[in-house]
């Protein structure tokens, strides 16, 4: 008797035109199942998601220079996690929450390192939303931590805080 085993077939690629509809959603739905109790629900329903669109669009399509980059996870053949690097820096890293906890944004993380490694970066920085301890322990998994650093944002009627987080790479 054989054993076939169905192995999912996963993989990291850069962004293309097109991508920015699947990666606007992926923003979106991530963020509302992440950071609603912190941002609030007020804030999230006012989303422009036109003009999210509109600028991964411009992301993906027209890079602004080395070290820049949007990067797309893949489940077979559907988009379901993105990263947004730029020189030293981890702008941006969701997975649908439908398909987290699935090595998606490990993966990501792996490749954007890898990136900004290939543009002549020694270091990774990222921002933490505050309360976002899922990402605090999946980054703290992945060797990065708080370097100290916080900023505050206005976020409608709100404001929340950010830590920054970082490795040498």
């Amino acid at each position: 008797m054989a054993l076939f085993l169905d192995l999912a077939d996963v993989s990291v690629r850069p962004a293309v035109p097109g991508d920015e509809v699947a990666v606007t959603a992926i923003q979106v739905q991530a963020w509302g199942a992440t950071h609603d109790a912190t941002l609030g629900r007020a804030v999230l329903a006012q989303l422009d998601t036109e003009v999210m669109r509109e600028r991964w669009k411009a992301a993906i399509g027209s890079v602004p220079g080395p070290g820049f980059g949007v990067l797309v996870a893949m489940d077979g053949p559907r988009l379901v996690g993105f990263a947004a690097v730029a020189p030293g820096q981890l702008l941006s890293l969701e997975v649908d929450p439908g398909h987290r906890r699935a090595g998606h944004g490990s993966r990501l993380l792996a490749a954007a390192v890898d990136r900004l490694r290939a543009d002549g970066a020694g270091e990774i920085t990222t921002w933490v939303l505050e309360n976002d301890t899922a990402r605090e322990a999946f980054l703290a998994d992945c060797g990065l931590g708080p370097d100290g650093t916080e900023r505050t944002l206005a976020a409608g009627p709100r404001t929340v805080v950010e830590r920054r987080w970082s490795a040498a790479i």
